[in-house]
């Protein structure tokens, strides 16, 4: 039964096929080990962790653990920060089971085991998806204004030969996938789509994202009202240079979705007596003062514009350019600047959830319509890249050998000589540039996966438990999010609401339950320092206003800060 094992007869019931799952019973336990994270809990339920999981999810068949009592776990993993399964390998599980109201943790094989059952056929993208239209429906605000930015996941495995991309943080391509993220302005992530053959931003928005939100995102316009407005706008979606298309933003224009980014080519710049300073309120809340102006600009395509520019410190002109022809400069500015709040999602959620981290180990035939850069086609690109360097450096040593001429008699010999070899080496360089252009251009640029050459075609990575590992740490940054936004008010130091939120979640905890009164005390102990601990108070404050009742029972939770300690013989 394992180790810390102590309810044998809802485990010898399960084994015999009796019991559907376990139901929690707490007893008092004192100095739990990572108690706090407890207090994520009511967040984690407002998200919808165990609203949507029965109808989108595949059944667990019957067992000891319940689909509440997993789910719970994964979430409590991941706010401790054990970014991977194998992590509770390290973990007393007595401990962790006491978090659930169990007498043990399950073992990571049975974890594993759960995990794949409750994602295979794809239920995990639609659990994902029913997440996250609850998310817009209840924050309709939010999904206003959409960010979308690509996250190159590199892949260090030897299971399949990925082909590489391009990764900006490491300045180097290596094999990885790429997964397209659609933030809100404050970085809480929706979805994310994954791609195995990168084909652009461009492409990713138009054929997978724009049909998406669409589809998704609440409180749209209706046709009476795009019609009688030809300036409204459904919602507006924000990326930066990579996703600079004049052509796009037409055919997006023509849906009434609105585009907000860079201006890939702004020109020259502007007169500084045409930027006036305004006061612009920030996604955090701050108010700053920019040096802001705007024209309208007509794109290549004759598409017009706005171009709204910053007027930065050192005389640099920053460009926006937006489809959007209602909202104000200064709220536009501020929705261009919050894009890095995604891009420090990206950040905080790799070193500290584990974005880029396996869920599994499995590879899967592509079986999609798939197009890949031609090997064949790269090959040439590469000789013809090598055959015009040759052809520069010898055209540069004929140019300079011509300017040293000399005219002395002894010399004029050697000098026709060896002016004429340099120009039979241009001319055969030149023949050879021409015949590799020929024969690139009868070369098909992209082909099918499927024509790949034995020898380099390659799998994709399996992703059913990755969209529901995904799903996992967008819940629990999302829960994390929350808490900050409550700390922060109490904060003098509002950026460091989540290392305290980190400090919480791995401090102890007593678990009083109280069945008379139908209650469970949580009692943090104390932190490091004073002035955390009435920060935690205010927490625990708040956190009691919601009235969460543990899943499957019937205790109310109750947050406390205090280092009373009770006996358990006493207890």
């Amino acid at each position: 039964m394992g180790r810390g094992a102590s309810n044998i007869t809802a485990r010898v019931a399960a084994s015999l096929g009796e019991l559907a799952s376990v139901a929690p019973q707490f007893q008092r336990a004192l100095d739990v080990p990572y108690g706090g994270v407890l207090t994520t809990l009511p967040a984690l339920l407002a998200l919808g962790l165990l609203d949507c999981s029965d109808d989108a999810l595949n059944k667990l068949p019957d067992g000891y653990y319940g689909l509440d009592s997993l789910l719970m776990l994964l979430c409590f993993m991941a706010l401790s920060r054990l970014d991977t399964m194998e992590s509770l390998r390290y973990q007393a599980p007595g401990e962790w089971g006491k978090l659930l109201g169990l007498d043990r943790a399950p073992e990571v094989r049975t974890l594993r085991s759960k995990v794949k059952i409750l994602s295979a056929g794809g239920k995990a993208a639609n659990w994902s998806t029913a997440l996250c239209q609850r998310w817009m429906q209840d924050q309709p605000g939010q999904a206003g204004v959409l960010y979308v930015d690509g996250h190159t996941r590199v892949y260090h495995g030897h299971q399949t030969k990925l082909p590489k991309h391009y990764v900006a943080r490491q300045k180097l391509c290596l094999r990885a996938t790429v997964d397209y993220w659609v933030n809100a302005t404050d970085g809480a992530p929706f979805f994310a789509v994954n791609k195995v053959v990168d084909p652009g931003l461009i492409n990713t928005m138009e054929e997978d994202i724009v049909p998406r939100l669409q589809r998704d995102i609440p409180n749209q316009p209706d046709a009476a009202s795009l019609a009688a407005d030809p300036h409204l706008h459904r919602f507006t979606l924000v990326y930066d240079r990579e996703g600079y298309s004049p052509d796009m933003m037409y055919r997006l224009k023509k849906k009434r979705i609105a585009c907000l980014s860079y201006h890939k080519f702004p020109g020259e710049n502007w007169a500084h007596d045409e930027f006036t300073e305004h006061q612009v309120t920030l996604a955090s809340g701050c108010i700053v003062k920019m040096k802001l102006a705007e024209r309208g600009s007509c794109l290549s395509n004759r598409l017009w514009v706005r171009e709204v520019r910053k007027l930065t410190g050192t005389g640099h002109q920053v460009a926006i350019i937006t489809t959007d022809y209602r909202t104000n400069l200064m709220q536009l500015s501020a929705q261009l600047f919050a894009r890095w709040a995604q891009e420090n999602y990206f950040k905080y959620a790799r070193e500290h959830f584990g974005l880029d981290r396996l869920a599994d180990y499995c590879t899967e035939e592509i079986t999609d319509p798939i197009s890949v850069v031609n090997p064949d086609y790269r090959r040439l690109e590469g000789q013809i890249r090598s055959a015009n360097g040759k052809l520069a450096r010898v055209t540069a040593e004929f140019g300079a050998f011509s300017m040293e001429a000399t005219m002395e008699p002894d010399k004029m010999e050697s000098y026709i000589v060896n002016k004429a070899l340099l120009q039979e080496k241009i001319e055969s360089l030149r023949l050879i540039v021409t015949d590799l252009k020929a024969k690139r251009k009868e070369t098909p640029r992209h082909i099918d996966v499927k024509e790949l050459p034995e020898a380099q075609r390659f799998a994709k990575l399996s992703t059913h438990s990755k969209h529901f590992i995904d799903a996992i740490k967008m819940i629990s940054y999302r829960a994390e999010t929350a808490m900050a936004n409550v700390l922060r008010e109490s904060l003098t130091r509002p950026d460091e609401a989540r290392a305290l939120l980190r400090a919480i979640y791995s401090t102890e905890a007593d678990l009083l339950p109280d069945f008379d009164n139908n209650t469970l005390t949580v009692r943090l102990h104390h932190l490091a320092q004073n002035v955390s601990d009435q920060s935690v108070h205010l927490l625990c404050h708040a956190l009691n206003q919601t009235d969460t009742v543990f899943p499957g029972t019937n205790l109310r939770m109750n947050f406390e800060l205090g280092s009373t300690k009770i006996p358990l013989a006493l207890a």
